[in-house]
């Protein structure tokens, strides 16, 4: 079932992806190849939609395992994850509504192929830096597109940050993790993530940590329920940097 596929030009070289407001995906051009950032649902085929972009050579990079960020991957022959998120990501591969879809429309999910903290994707002109930030996942990755400072996220920071989910870490663990890419706001102007609509100053990743401390800390007092399709969790409030720009005002962590 096709979907409204809304593209944005951020910038000359990049996109961002939005499927029917669901979820986000982004495309990066270098001067040689052309990187994909999360490939949604899947109820486009994203590959002919980049291709009206650009021609050449496409890397597809997951930011996590979750099904709203791996799904068109169908529509490639390959797809970059953490392997600690591979389990996650094999797992809703093999779920039997996906399986009978894609097996009713002539798809296939391709091979997963490693990448971690650390690596580098070098497109020509563009490098995509690789860093680790377990939360939302065991193996949530961030990518930071070094020579223009924009730090892609995926879920792992973002206004609405679900941490109620089973696999995700405890909150003293995000703190944790989250201190140990803090040092990204120095290299970094803005962030992009995984259901946004535009740029987020890069001051999100510390208004979120602070955030998480607030709840790791018990200060939890006024927070009230937060709805969802497994049952009820609660929310979380964090404030945001005054005289920053952010694309949404109404920030909150979800959590058990």
């Amino acid at each position: 079932m096709e979907k409204e596929l809304y593209i944005k030009q951020l910038r000359p070289y990049l996109y961002l992806m939005d499927e029917a407001h669901e979820a986000t995906g982004y495309l990066v051009i270098g001067e040689e190849k052309a990187c994909v950032i999360d490939t949604m649902n899947g109820f486009n085929d994203l590959h002919k939609a980049v291709r009206k972009i650009t021609d050449k050579p496409i890397v597809v990079v997951n930011t996590h395992g979750h099904p709203d960020h791996i799904f068109g991957n169908i529509y490639f022959d390959e797809a970059y994850i953490n392997p600690k998120d591979l389990p996650l990501a094999e797992m809703f591969a093999k779920m039997p509504e996906f399986v009978e879809e894609c097996e009713k429309h002539g798809f296939k999910m391709p091979p997963f192929k490693e990448i971690k903290g650390g690596d580098v994707i070098d497109l020509g002109g563009k490098t995509l830096e690789v860093y680790e930030l377990p939360g939302h996942t065991p193996g949530g990755i961030l990518l930071l597109l070094k020579e223009d400072r924009i730090l892609f996220t995926g879920d792992a920071v973002n206004h609405h940050l679900w941490m109620q989910l089973d696999g995700c870490s405890s909150m003293p663990e995000l703190v944790k993790a989250l201190d140990g890419v803090m040092f990204l706001e120095e290299k970094a102007d803005y962030i992009l993530h995984g259901h946004a609509q535009d740029f987020d100053d890069i001051s999100l990743l510390h208004c979120l940590r602070n955030g998480a401390q607030e709840i790791a800390d018990g200060k939890t007092a006024d927070d009230k329920p937060y709805h969802w399709f497994e049952g009820v969790a609660k929310q979380h409030p964090f404030k945001l940097e005054e005289g920053k720009k952010y694309s949404q005002l109404d920030s909150v962590i979800c959590y058990n």
